[in-house]
């Protein structure tokens, strides 16, 4: 691919219609979405262009090698609903934004240390309004059972790779969301074993 800083996801491409069918109904007609954790970009350039242009979409990324694929996704698209990407640590005390619409992180919770998990609580209370969306995608235990064989094994594979990763309980993230200010989730069972999680804003 040449200079092409382009990153390709397989999981981008399989659940991203699935995620936007239920995210969807639930977003506002113009504002600005902050996505975390974006990864390649490919969630972000999809949403956007199935979106009306005035809603906004803010991709961000610790790695500058995701943000410099998340840039090349963007400016191949041609979409001008699209700021260009920021460094963005969801476990930081101080994101480099002040207000947003909607958070949404598909597939960190697991694939980071749990100080990501309550940062990413405590930086979306900050930064949306009542009423706002936090919008999480990925697998999780329930009462502190894994849904699926798979998923334990999954969970397991990545405990390995890094001891303060792993597949999170369901209810210790609602409580982090509940002391961050959001009410209590609306969830929707996908495809792959997987959950999308709804919060909103109460206070």
């Amino acid at each position: 691919m040449g200079n092409d800083a382009r990153q390709y996801a397989p999981s981008a491409a399989r659940n991203r219609d699935p995620i936007w069918e239920v995210l969807r109904p639930h977003l506002p007609a113009r504002g600005l979405v902050l996505e975390v954790a974006s990864g390649s970009g490919e969630h972000t350039v999809h949403f956007a262009r199935a979106s009306d242009s005035e809603l906004v979409y803010q991709p961000s990324d610790p790695d500058p090698l995701a943000r410099a694929s998340i840039d090349a996704w963007a400016a191949a698209s041609g979409l001008a609903n699209i700021r260009p990407s920021i460094a963005l640590d969801a476990a930081a005390d101080v994101w480099p934004i002040e207000c947003v619409d909607v958070v949404v992180c598909i597939n960190m919770i697991h694939i980071s240390p749990w100080s990501s998990a309550v940062g990413l609580m405590r930086g979306a209370g900050r930064v949306l309004p009542a009423g706002g969306l936090l919008f999480l995608y990925g697998p999780y235990r329930r009462e502190g059972r894994h849904m699926t064989p798979s998923n334990e094994a999954f969970d397991q594979d990545l405990r390995r790779r890094n001891p303060e990763w792993g597949v999170r309980n369901l209810e210790g993230v609602a409580d982090l969301a509940g002391q961050a200010g959001f009410g209590p989730p609306a969830i929707a069972q996908m495809p792959a074993n997987n959950l999308s999680i709804l919060f909103r804003r109460t206070e």
